[in-house]
């Protein structure tokens, strides 16, 4: 699994104009599933989510989780965070994992998420074409891949 984790002020998904979720301070979390991808895979990237330490604390030093701060979480599938550009113009999605396969996978991370953080989340709708709207706080942004974990 492949992660884009966003520190966010706000963060809005709208699906043909109509608005499907938004969250206030918290992360905004992409994620990109392979067909490789397992139940390991989503423990070790949910415990990484909910508890890596990128917002500040009382003297303005990023060492406070999402869980400690009780912000929101916005999960959205993307599966173009396994394109490959190696060859041509046109990224080929090759590694990208089949619909059929990846929605059981996003929906064990969107309970394994809540289950981690202790309360819902909010969700895009999988295989959509939904617009994102973000308001990055900081900058912070954080890329994680499940393949490579050291």
């Amino acid at each position: 699994m492949r992660a884009v984790i966003q520190r966010v002020i706000r963060a809005v998904v709208t699906i043909e104009g109509e608005g499907r979720a938004a969250i206030g301070a918290g992360l905004l979390v992409l994620i990109g599933i392979e067909d490789s991808d397992s139940a390991e895979d989503i423990a070790w990237l949910s415990g990484k989510i909910v508890n890596l330490r990128i917002f500040n604390d009382e003297e303005g030093v990023m060492n406070r989780s999402l869980k400690q701060t009780g912000g929101d979480l916005l999960l959205v599938s993307q599966f173009t965070l396994y394109a490959s550009t190696k060859k041509g113009n046109r990224p080929s999605y090759i590694r990208a994992c089949k619909p059929g396969l990846a929605l059981p996978l996003y929906e064990e991370m969107i309970s394994r998420l809540e289950t981690d953080l202790g309360k819902k989340i909010f969700t895009g709708a999988f295989g959509a074409d939904m617009k994102v709207e973000l308001l990055n706080d900081g900058p912070v942004t954080i890329l994680m891949d499940t393949k490579n974990k050291e």
